[in-house]
């Protein structure tokens, strides 16, 4: 049976053309593309012909929908590239404003926590990929693209290339590691997993790397396995990462250039989270003499 795909139009096309001349994220143009899709089915009509009251009856359905704070707004992103970009009536995008997202503490283990969560993950190129994004806070999705080439031994050093915001950075290669990573490839080698040059950790055909949604799936049964009842996720480690450096006293700035942040705001977020430097404040009950 014969699959005909529907017609792009022009329209469409053009928004797609808009993004790729400014070499958006596939993830980000999907988002976009799926964010105008989902308005033409609210407004039952082209959106280029849209008002702006109906634009904003459109975000009023969303909130009445129990969209979340942070759909709401991507939906908002996608539309206002739509309207200011592509139609160049970026005056309709008036009356739909981003909403504030509720800022939440990260979920953060302690050393031994980690030490179970890593040693209860029953594969070894599961426990060497948890080993790896805990040792350097690297994000999951940056820890399934390294190639076996970013690993200097000579400089102790992991190269990150093309991270979050489209930035090479260094990360640190600890003595640990390194054993840990020599072992999973003297391993992966023997049982010709990996390829010369290939993925660091590749996915069960070599070729292909190891996906997030795989290493997601492992941490989640390593907790299990390890009894660690927290909400716990790829993420956790690198939360886990940062507020230990902290806790060891390590300069700020100096996890901001490790974890490849570009604000150093969102790295201050962790001394919430750092037990020791809580345990430094003296609460003002202990200063009060005994009655």
């Amino acid at each position: 049976m014969e699959t005909t795909s529907r017609p792009v139009s022009p329209l469409r096309q053009r928004m797609i053309d808009d993004m790729r001349m400014r070499r958006l994220n596939p993830k980000t143009q999907s988002a976009y593309i799926r964010a105008v899709c989902n308005f033409t089915r609210f407004l039952g009509r082209s959106p280029d012909t849209a008002t702006v009251e109906e634009l904003r009856n459109y975000q009023l359905h969303l909130v009445d929908c129990g969209t979340s704070p942070m759909s709401l707004n991507a939906a908002i992103s996608g539309l206002k590239f739509f309207f200011d970009v592509t139609l160049e009536r970026g005056e309709l995008m008036a009356k739909m404003q981003p909403v504030r997202v509720p800022q939440r503490l990260p979920v953060v283990l302690s050393p031994a926590e980690v030490g179970r969560l890593i040693a209860a993950c029953g594969n070894l190129k599961h426990q060497t990929a948890l080993s790896l994004a805990y040792a350097t806070g690297l994000r999951a999705s940056e820890v399934v693209a390294l190639k076996v080439g970013d690993i200097d031994s000579e400089r102790m050093t992991v190269r990150v290339e093309q991270g979050k915001g489209r930035k090479d950075r260094y990360a640190l290669l600890s003595p640990v590691l390194l054993e840990r990573l020599r072992v999973w490839w003297r391993v992966a080698r023997a049982q010709g997993k990996m390829l010369d040059g290939g993925w660091l950790f590749p996915g069960l055909n070599p070729v292909e790397s190891l996906s997030t949604r795989q290493l997601n799936r492992a941490i989640h049964a390593a907790a299990l396995a390890a009894d660690i009842d927290k909400r716990v996720s790829m993420h956790t480690l690198r939360h886990c990462f940062a507020t230990h450096l902290l806790e060891q006293k390590v300069d700020i700035r100096v996890i901001q250039t490790l974890l490849g942040h570009k604000k150093l705001e969102t790295t201050v977020t962790y001394t919430h989270v750092a037990n020791d430097v809580l345990r430094r404040v003296i609460s003002p009950l202990d200063g009060l003499r005994a009655p």
